[in-house]
């Protein structure tokens, strides 16, 4: 696939993450205000944002090729989280348990997903730890700032 192509998709794939992912946000009555919500999607969007920064770095000719496989692992994610909203605005019903279930879920998926493509492309193995790293990050953000479920 030449650079254009990929360059191409790869803009589809995060964007159309980011749509599917603000409808899952919005739909969770645990969000109390929108600036939650928006910070909620900066912290995930922030997590890719330094994944695509470093690829575009240092990762000459395989750049545009990984750029497009995170944007398929991120928009793959985003579709786990789907029946969340759908199911939200079918039964008019936001359980707090299938929204965390959705989220580990997805997690996982795209754990495999990362993984896979750093295998794939021949990647060292430190971009998948540094993803876990910016995934830890992003999860304790959450927990801390957003929800303030853990208090330091």
């Amino acid at each position: 696939m030449n650079m254009n192509k990929n360059v191409f998709v790869a803009f589809i794939y995060f964007a159309l993450s980011t749509g599917i992912t603000w409808w899952f946000v919005d739909a969770c009555p645990l969000y109390t205000s929108l600036q939650q919500k928006i910070l909620s999607i900066g912290i995930a969007g922030a997590k890719w944002g330094l994944q695509i920064g470093a690829a575009y770095f240092f990762l000459a000719e395989k750049k545009w090729s990984f750029i497009k496989n995170i944007g398929f692992t991120c928009t793959v994610g985003s579709f786990i989280l789907l029946p969340y909203p759908i199911t939200t605005l079918l039964f008019k019903e936001a359980h707090a348990q299938f929204f965390i279930g959705s989220l580990i879920v997805a997690v996982i998926i795209m754990i495999v997903l990362y993984f896979l493509s750093v295998k794939k492309l021949a990647i060292p193995v430190k971009w998948f730890w540094g993803w876990m790293g910016c995934l830890a990050i992003a999860i304790i953000l959450q927990l801390t700032i957003v929800f303030e479920v853990i208090k330091f």
